[in-house]
């Protein structure tokens, strides 16, 4: 089916630009970042079991990370750099618990990179007037401004710096700020910076990716590979439909997808491949790239295995579009999370982790607050996610998105005099509190108790408010775990921690005057067990001031649902381990209530 989507205008480089009158020459003691930050140890190459992610050492890891798009676009760097400083920008994003980036580039970009003529910068006017010092980093030592490869290298290095790991998505073929229309890998053709006209083709398509590949194979801030956002219809140009069979056809995205993954292992077997669905399958319709039915009788087998393999759909809420999921014809009923899971979700892509087949990784999702329905979806989709841990990346940093906005609110940048006369530039950053801390904030990755965000890099902490991947398996795993199905540890083992799920009335070993279980793991009290069970479980756990008993939230678990959700092990404190007996037997695992062995 057809879908509205984000229509990202180009805005004029005067428009954007932050200062149109104080350019200045730097001197020489003003350096670039090093290009191409290499990593010193090589140890956050991550792998898939499953439906699960791993270290190297065989931990479970949540990526739970945002969108920061431009380097797609004809600016062909981060949007939002006109007015921040990219120190400053990422600095934030790390402070605030974003562990991994997805970063929208073209075809064309890379292909420009590879012939060693990267495409200038649009729109962002660095500065190094030390009376305005504005992004200085992307000022080159002759004075020139940093290219759009030396600035990708930089937000790398600058990501390296603050804890934050990133991969890079194929937005569109050709540098185009509304190249996301376009549902195909291929046909879309572009003047490089060498002169020549080029098409691209879907080996031009592959030999880019796998070039990135190495470019990069020695920096594990760059973990992985998303290969094409959204195949889909002929809507937005496309020749045809993108497809997905056991054909040789030359639009059959499957087959596409695993030449390339095939390509990119070769050059580096540890990247991390991302792989979006389709629109439709065998007459099932659903969101652009959101379509993975697919995946069950042809999945993606690169030559090497599919120990590198996350699958990648994006979802929306009724705001993006109305869909057949979201209401009857007639608007008389709307979606509840049961609804949404058995009318799309489950067979459209849950079913992939929900079965333990792969790992998912919601590249897309979010949208504006309304009051009403998008908020409720938005708080569905991030309840499933956490029950289920699914992987995600926001949709999105900036705000330029037309339907969803963003998570930045506004970015003003500042200049600072010191009592010594010297200047200091400072980004002011808004983040949108409330779709921040109501969304997105339960579904990123942190410690039980303290609330510390978890990185993926093994040395460096996340950010000022986080910790590295070693630092939570040496001193937090099992004292406190994390919101991951209630933290596990190397083996798998769930953490039982009791001191980090109290709540403001927490259920203990039960007397004669205790409230009495109505029906175990019918932790709404609507005298059924249902997935909805599971979700105020996890929700209870992981935001207990609006979810557990007593918390704000309309839906926040009574004194009676606790009692009937505490259905592992009865009289002991309500943990993952709940969540997952309910889980156990909605497929008619176990009985309930469930025992320790």
């Amino acid at each position: 089916m057809k879908k509205t989507r984000r229509i990202i205008s180009a805005i004029s480089a005067a428009a954007l630009a932050v200062s149109t009158s104080v350019i200045a020459v730097p001197d020489n003691s003003l350096t670039l970042m090093t290009a191409n930050a290499v990593d010193d140890t090589g140890d956050d190459w991550l792998h898939a079991k499953g439906s699960r992610l791993y270290d190297m050492n065989g931990n479970e890891v949540w990526l739970t990370g945002a969108n920061w798009f431009g380097f797609n676009c004809t600016e062909c760097a981060p949007h939002y750099l006109w007015s921040g400083d990219i120190d400053d920008l990422v600095k934030s994003v790390a402070d605030n618990g974003v562990n991994v980036l997805r970063l929208p580039v073209s075809t064309e970009l890379l292909y420009n990179w590879m012939i060693g003529m990267p495409d200038p910068i649009q729109s962002i006017k660095p500065n190094a007037d030390p009376n305005y010092p504005f992004n200085i980093d992307l000022i080159n030592e002759d004075g020139s401004i940093a290219d759009s490869k030396q600035v990708f290298d930089i937000l790398l290095a600058k990501c390296k710096k603050y804890g934050v790991k990133a991969f890079i998505d194929i937005h569109s073929p050709d540098s185009n700020n509304s190249g996301h229309n376009y549902g195909l890998w291929y046909g879309k053709s572009f003047k490089a910076n060498n002169g020549k006209t080029v098409e691209v083709t879907t080996k031009v398509w592959i030999e880019t990716l796998a070039w990135c590949a190495e470019e990069y194979k020695n920096d594990d801030t760059l973990i992985g590979f998303d290969l094409k956002n959204e195949p889909h219809s002929v809507y937005g140009g496309g020749p045809v439909d993108a497809i997905w069979d056991d054909s040789n056809a030359p639009n059959n995205w499957k087959q596409a997808a695993e030449d390339c993954a095939n390509a990119i292992l070769a050059n580096n077997p540890h990247a991390l491949i991302l792989i979006e669905g389709v629109e439709g399958f065998e007459g099932h319709g659903a969101w652009w790239g959101g379509n993975l039915r697919g995946v069950k009788k042809y999945p993606v087998m690169p030559e090497s295995g599919t120990s590198q393999i996350v699958y990648s759909p994006h979802d929306y809420g009724p705001l993006v579009s109305d869909q057949p999921w979201f209401y009857t014809n007639d608007k008389s009923k709307t979606f509840t999370m049961d609804s949404i899971r058995k009318d799309y979700w489950y067979d459209t892509w849950a079913y992939l982790v929900e079965e333990d087949m792969y790992p998912l990784l919601i590249g897309e999702w979010g949208g504006r607050l309304d009051g009403g329905d998008n908020e409720k979806w938005l708080g569905l989709i991030r309840d499933y996610m956490i029950a289920h841990h699914v992987n995600h990346t926001f949709w999105c940093l900036n705000d330029d998105s037309g339907d969803t906005g963003g998570l930045w609110k506004d970015i003003r940048f500042n200049v600072e005099r010191k009592d010594d006369g010297t200047c200091v530039g400072k980004t002011d950053i808004i983040w949108d509190a409330e779709k921040y801390d109501n969304y997105y904030y339960p579904a990123i990755w942190k410690t039980q108790k303290t609330k510390k965000f978890i990185g993926l890099d093994h040395q460096k902490a996340l950010g000022v408010n986080g910790i590295s991947l070693n630092d939570f398996y040496a001193n937090y795993a099992s004292t406190e775990g994390s919101n991951l199905d209630g933290g596990k540890t190397a083996d798998g083992t769930i953490i039982d921690v009791e001191e980090t799920t109290t709540k403001p009335t927490e259920p203990t070993k039960p007397s004669d005057d205790d409230i009495k279980v109505t029906l175990y793991g019918d932790a709404d009290c609507d005298e059924l067990v249902k997935m909805n069970d599971v979700v105020l479980i996890m929700q209870s756990l992981s935001n207990a001031d609006l979810y557990a008993v007593g918390g704000s939230a309309k839906t926040a678990m009574t004194e009676q649902g606790s009692a009937n959700a505490d259905c592992f092990d009865p009289g002991s404190l309500l943990t993952g381990k709940d969540a997952l007996s309910v889980q156990k037997y909605l497929l008619g695992k176990i009985t309930l209530p469930e025992m320790p062995e």
